[in-house]
Order: structure tokens, then C-alpha cells, then sequence
């Protein structure tokens, strides 16, 4: 019998944070959960694409979007479930059980809660924001989601656009979503590069934007600005 589970990784110059991601994921291997790892990646100028091989990754190259990576990444994937997670997302121990529980409920995709590496009061702040946000439906890509090929597939996957791509794939998983036990540990890098509330209030803004219709490449040029 074939393991249950394909993981899908978007990069761009991840070399750094990859190594402890797929480490974390060594427990999910060791219970017979993971079929493959696809790295998709979106260019990069770094060691990125050999340590992706280096784990025993199938590296994708393509241009970087990370719902164009996301939906090219799912595209190859073989297993009846898929596992997305982002490349500076660390899953704690113990996630291995919650997955495997979920396998029986093929029609529900699942989220995972967050938390930071680093931020002390702010950081858990902002991660109890982003866990209320999704118990209302709205997970972001940081929280890592697991979804069968067959669901993938009913809402139509991942947009390919610059930016909000998990957004959209959460509102055409309206209704379907379950929030598990599991900690998603992310870096807390950038919120601490550029305050955290400036980046959550930017992100906030985008989320907003979003909503209101402004268009995704408005959005995308704005966001790296």
C-alpha cells in the first residue's frame, strides 16, 4: 500500500530555513505517512534546489508565483492527499497522528495552528489572530494545509497568481475546513525585520484590498513595495 501523502513545498532562495522544514517532516516518513516531497521552486540564486535534492526532493523550476508554484507543485503530486507547507514552516512533534486521524474525512481539508520562532508577546498576539482568523474560514498558507487530491481538484486548486493564492483557495474551501492539534511553528523573521505591527497592519490592508476587489497584481506590486 502506498503512503497516503505528497508534500508540496513553494521556494525562492529558502536554502536557510528548508533544512528545518523537511526535518520536521522525517516523523511523518518514519510513520509511513509521505510519499514524495516536490519542491517547487521559483527560480532561485541560491543552494535552494540541491538541498531540496539533497532530502530526496523532486525539484520543480518555474516562474515565481507562489500560487503558479503551489498549483504546478499539486499538479505532479501522486498521493491521494496533499500536504502544503511553506518552506520556513516547522511542524512540532506529534503532527504525524493528528494527519493520519484526518485521512478519514476525505471531503474536509485541514489547517494547522500557528505560532512563531521568535516575538515573545507580539508574536503570540499575532498568532492568535491568525488562529481566530481561521477558525472563521480564512487559514493563511503559513499554517500549512492538508486537502485530498479529489477536494483539490472539486474547487479547483490554487489560483495562479502572485499573492493571496491561499486566500482564495480558503474561500473556495468555504465550509470544508477543520482546524487540527497541530502546531505550525514559522518564522517570525520578517515581523521582526519590519515591526510587527506595520507587517500585520500591511497585511491586514492587503486582506482588505483583497476582498474589495482590487486586482491580485495591484496587490502583488504593492505587497513588495
Amino acid at each position: 500500500m502506498r503512503a497516503p501523502i505528497s508534500v508540496i513545498i513553494p521556494t525562492l532562495n529558502a536554502a536557510e530555513q528548508l533544512p528545518r522544514c523537511l526535518n520536521a517532516l522525517m516523523e511523518g516518513l518514519e510513520a509511513g505517512l509521505i510519499r514524495e516531497l516536490i519542491v517547487s521552486d521559483g527560480g532561485s540564486t541560491d543552494a535552494t534546489g540541491a538541498t531540496a535534492q539533497a532530502w530526496g526532493a523532486e525539484v520543480l523550476h518555474g516562474p515565481p508565483s507562489r500560487g503558479g508554484q503551489l498549483r504546478r507543485g499539486c499538479a505532479a503530486a501522486r498521493a491521494d492527499w496533499l500536504l502544503i507547507l511553506h518552506a520556513d514552516t516547522v511542524l512540532q512533534p506529534g503532527w504525524a497522528e493528528a494527519l493520519r486521524a484526518h485521512l478519514g474525512h476525505p471531503q474536509r481539508a485541514a489547517w494547522f495552528r500557528l505560532s512563531f520562532d521568535n516575538g515573545g508577546l507580539a508574536g503570540r498576539v499575532v498568532a492568535g489572530w491568525a488562529n481566530l482568523r481561521s477558525r472563521f474560514g480564512l487559514p493563511y498558507g503559513d499554517q500549512g494545509l492538508l486537502i485530498s487530491s479529489a477536494l483539490y481538484a472539486k474547487v479547483g486548486g490554487y489560483p495562479d497568481v502572485p499573492l493571496m493564492e491561499d486566500v482564495a483557495l480558503a474561500r473556495a474551501l468555504k465550509g470544508k475546513l477543520t482546524g487540527l492539534p497541530v502546531i505550525a511553528q514559522t518564522s517570525a523573521e520578517k515581523y521582526v525585520r519590519q515591526g510587527w505591527i506595520r507587517r500585520g497592519a500591511r497585511n491586514l490592508w492587503t486582506l482588505i484590498r483583497y476582498f474589495a476587489g482590487v486586482d491580485v497584481g495591484r496587490l502583488a506590486a504593492s505587497y513588495r513595495r
